[in-house]
């Protein structure tokens, strides 16, 4: 009787495993995947959006940083890590 006592166990720790990947682990991923993306298809001229929200047009880009003009002539340093979004040119 012992024995399927520690099989229960065994099942409920794997399906407990299972459901932390499936629902913490595997979206995360997807996310950080769809943000990677977001960088790559940055380039000088794209429209973007911050975690702040802000709208804004991409003046430059270095390793770590991005220059991005919020207003005519307004121009802000942030981290890469900021952009979030890439936005249609329509977008005002």
């Amino acid at each position: 009787m012992g024995g399927g006592q520690a099989l229960q166990q065994v099942a409920f720790f794997a399906l407990l495993v299972l459901g932390l990947y499936v629902l913490a682990i595997r979206p995360q991923r997807a996310r950080a995947r769809a943000l990677a993306q977001v960088r790559a298809g940055m380039s000088v001229g794209s429209r973007v959006m911050t975690t702040a929200g802000i709208h804004a047009t991409v003046v430059s880009l270095d390793d770590d940083s991005v220059l991005l003009e919020i207003a005519p002539g307004v121009p802000v340093r942030f981290a890469s890590g900021a952009v979030v979004r890439l936005l249609d040119e329509a977008t005002p």
